[in-house]
């Protein structure tokens, strides 16, 4: 810290610095020196400790008055900012003497130490404060669980019979839903006059016809003349014949495509959605789900298939479930039956016996179709509606019910 000095001898000439004399100096001439000056120096040190304390509890003070995070920004930047007061005082730190400078730095990084602290603090508590709700909240009642979804009725349904067949040995297999006629009629040994082969009973489909290039030729030529393209005309009079290609009516046409395919033994069973065109009411609709499944190997008896069944139906309705076959006929099995079950379930709906599905031995012919020899292999095929069997499981009297998605009636499943 520097004082300043006044020299001179206004009225006589002559002077001295120090302990040097100048007797030239000029009379009346005085100049002003800088010196150093202890007295000052001190006060610029004591005033520099005495203002830590009081600009640490200013800045602590307006820290722990913020509001929010916002205001308390504003009051980090007010002190500990880059032209923050505080960050001012720690500027002149380096105006002290050396041997102030340790003293007064430790008692400086001491009080930004505390400042800090109470910033952390008070930000901390700011935090957890936005975070709580705005309204107050019970937290001692029952929590409210997210809903979760399921699987629906039917999906129920098939899994559990596909768990039933894949105990004893069976595979699931898969095909196509639109089919030919081949898999879906002939090669099953349907007759073509069967009734459902018409169209009062099949969905058949009409693929696009591509027009041959003599077609085309013929019909640009007639484009640019007014009179109406006699081809065009024949094509509207004549109507389209019944094509080859149709929505599969049962899901047999997947077992015909594994047998092309797959060499005896064959063990599998077909979920899949099937189309018929029947009228939607509270046991019919055009759309359902069926499964099927076909076993095929040297010595396979009806005692086998009698013996399956049995243990599906248990598994599915209950062991107290009874089963019975009566014969029946379709045009790819011989013998055929159909299957009645009897159950508690059935009482239920006052009726001791109901049917259920159908089933046979697998038709000669039906092998043959597919290259297998019915002298060396036997087999056995079945095959039922998942929706009847969720009916009658649980209790619903519409199956029209099962397609509306309506969630009060799923979520009961």
């Amino acid at each position: 810290m520097w004082a300043l000095l006044r020299l001179g001898q206004p009225r006589s000439g002559g002077g001295s610095i120090g302990d040097v004399t100048y007797p030239n100096w000029p009379a009346g001439f005085s100049f002003v020196l800088p010196v150093p000056c202890p007295i000052l120096l001190r006060h610029f040190v004591m005033s520099f400790v005495e203002e830590i304390e009081p600009l640490k509890q200013a800045a602590i003070t307006e820290l722990n008055a913020a509001a929010d995070l916002a205001s308390l920004e504003q009051a980090r930047v007010h002190h500990l900012g880059a032209n923050g007061r505080f960050t001012a005082l720690l500027k002149q730190l380096g105006s002290l003497p050396k041997d102030q400078k340790p003293a007064a730095g430790k008692s400086v990084n001491a009080a930004k130490s505390e400042i800090e602290s109470a910033l952390a603090k008070r930000k901390a508590d700011l935090e957890l404060q936005a975070s709580l709700p705005k309204e107050p909240t019970d937290f001692t009642l029952p929590g409210r669980r997210r809903p979760l979804g399921k699987l629906h009725p039917l999906s129920q349904v098939t899994e559990d019979i596909v768990r039933s067949f894949r105990k004893i040995g069976f595979v699931v297999a898969d095909g196509p839903e639109v089919e030919d006629e081949y898999h879906c009629f002939d090669a099953l040994n349907t007759p073509a006059d069967h009734p459902a082969r018409d169209t009062q009973d099949t969905f058949y489909v009409q693929p696009p016809q591509a027009p041959t290039a003599i077609e085309l030729r013929q019909e640009q030529q007639k484009a640019s003349s007014l009179q109406p393209s006699p081809l065009k005309e024949e094509r509207e009079k004549t109507p389209p014949s019944r094509s080859e290609i149709l929505l599969r009516t049962h899901t047999s046409s997947v077992q015909i495509r594994v047998m092309e395919k797959q060499k005896p033994p064959v063990r599998i069973i077909v979920p899949g959605r099937v189309y018929r065109r029947d009228n939607a009411d509270a046991t019919h609709n055009p759309t359902f789900h069926q499964v099927e499944g076909l076993y095929v190997d040297k010595d396979v008896t009806v005692g086998d298939l009698k013996g399956t069944v049995e243990f599906v139906f248990k598994e599915l309705m209950g062991e107290e479930t009874r089963i019975r076959f009566r014969p029946h006929y379709f045009s790819y099995t011989e013998p055929s039956f159909e299957i009645d079950f009897s159950s508690p379930l059935t009482r239920k709906m006052g009726k001791e016996w109901l049917e259920i599905a159908g089933c046979g031995m697998v038709h000669p012919k039906v092998f043959e179709n597919v290259g297998y020899d019915p002298e060396v292999w036997t087999g056995w095929a079945f095959g039922f509606g998942i929706e009847r069997i969720a009916m009658i499981r649980y209790g619903i009297n519409d199956i029209r019910l099962f397609y509306e998605n309506d969630v009060r009636f799923l979520r009961q499943f």
